[in-house]
């Protein structure tokens, strides 16, 4: 019998085998920390706040927040690229979008959304039902119709003009609620009516360097900031000016992505679900904004008239109405539709699209009409067809009664909102 050994059943001695590296456990607590501020949603409450402070900061460098002009502009461009310019009187050498002081507020606002969208990995391109479309060019027509009559959406002729201590923006308000009312009362009889083009759509699925998205965003966050130096640094003023609109639109745009704070689930959920929570969050934000913006208004800071519509009273309640119903139809208010878009719902696309070709038509019919135009009356305010500029501090003697009916307005508000959550009695569905 032979001795050998069997080479392959012989057990030899292995190298100790080379630990794999795990991360120290303080990591795993930081990826806890980014995942709660890059990926879950924010509070509103929260965003609220940050809103505020993006908005005074703003007030501070002597802008104001707004969205319609832009879209406006944007309409213009196109309204020229099909040769409608000329007979609506649109003029020949429009601002740069990048020089326009509110289209480079909405670029940066789209931007912000779209780095939120891609570091959380929420980015996706999102099919709508051919309803849907049809729906959001009605609902968008009807924004830049509102829009045009208020004299401006649900920031420039709502929540600006809140800010700025004008009774501009709680009409505007109460012709919002009503618009809610009326496009919710439609969709509902829309579900149980039509069923073309109802069917869910095929979609796109996932994309592909889905795991690299957080860089792509990272990556665009960098770029916004090297931007907005760029232009600080200029011997420009005009660049320099830009250079807050940039951090400022993009800081407002991450946040509403990442809250998904949505001015027209302020007005439309107390409506349809019953539910209070973003508008309590809102009224929050007035609350505050308020009398901290009062103390740069006071100061002289910023001239409050140059951010209130001439629309007080009767523009503010017709655009308001009209401008809910097409913010209901059109799936979200003109911020709502900027921060949904970056987040490649196409329907938000399409909304996007008739707010600002209808904007555009709007604006230049009733310019030619009159309506829109504008003169100084005595009181050396602007005023008209539609209403005049109005500044509580000026109309009820300071701002001690402002604060006083600002308060108590939000306090009846929050009852309202408050008692409909627990009974249901104002809603809709």
């Amino acid at each position: 019998m032979s001795n050998a050994t069997d080479p392959a059943t012989t057990s030899q001695p292995q190298p100790d085998a080379k630990p794999s590296w795990s991360p120290p456990a303080w990591f795993a607590g930081l990826r806890e920390d980014g995942a709660k501020v890059f990926v879950e949603q924010w509070s509103p409450y929260v965003a609220a706040l940050a809103l505020v402070v993006i908005v005074l900061a703003l007030m501070a460098s002597q802008v104001f927040w707004g969205v319609f002009g832009g879209f406006k502009l944007w309409g213009d461009y196109f309204n020229s690229l099909i040769g409608l310019a000329p007979v609506l009187g649109i003029a020949e050498n429009l601002d740069s979008p990048l020089m326009h002081r509110i289209s480079l507020m909405n670029i940066a606002l789209l931007l912000g959304a779209i780095a939120a969208a891609l570091i959380s990995r929420q980015f996706r391109v999102s099919n709508a039902p051919k309803i849907e479309y049809i729906w959001g060019a009605v609902g968008g027509t009807l924004m830049g119709l509102g829009a045009v009559l208020a004299g401006g959406c649900n920031i420039g002729g709502f929540f600006t003009p809140l800010v700025f201590a004008s009774p501009t923006g709680w009409v505007m308000l109460i012709g919002l609620m009503g618009g809610a009312y009326i496009g919710l009362r439609i969709m509902l009889w829309a579900m149980e009516n039509i069923t073309w083009g109802s069917n869910a759509p095929p979609q796109l699925g996932e994309l592909p360097g889905r795991r690299y998205f957080p860089f792509a965003g990272l990556a665009i966050v960098i770029l916004m900031a090297l931007w907005a130096v760029d232009w600080f640094t200029s011997p420009d003023a005009k660049l320099v000016t830009r250079a807050a609109i940039i951090l400022g639109g993009f800081a407002i745009g991450f946040v509403m992505h990442r809250s998904r704070f949505c001015m027209s689930r302020v007005v439309r959920e107390p409506l349809m679900t019953g539910e209070g929570e973003m508008t309590k969050a809102f009224m929050l934000a007035i609350a505050v904004g308020v009398p901290t913006g009062s103390v740069l208004l006071h100061g002289g800071v910023m001239d409050p008239y140059l951010a209130l519509p001439a629309r007080f009273w009767l523009g503010s309640l017709i655009g308001g109405l009209i401008f809910g119903v097409g913010m209901v139809l059109g799936g979200g208010c003109a911020t709502g539709t900027l921060w949904r878009m970056g987040e490649g719902h196409m329907k938000l696309w399409m909304s996007g699209f008739f707010f600002a070709w209808s904007g555009s038509t709007f604006f230049a019919l009733f310019k030619k009409a009159g309506w829109t135009v504008t003169e100084m009356n005595l009181d050396m305010i602007e005023e008209s067809a539609l209403g005049v500029q109005a500044f509580w501090p000026a109309m009820i003697g300071g701002w001690g009664l402002t604060y006083a009916v600002t308060f108590a307005i939000l306090a009846v508000w929050y009852l309202l909102v408050t008692y409909n959550e627990q009974t249901g009695r104002f809603t809709v569905f």
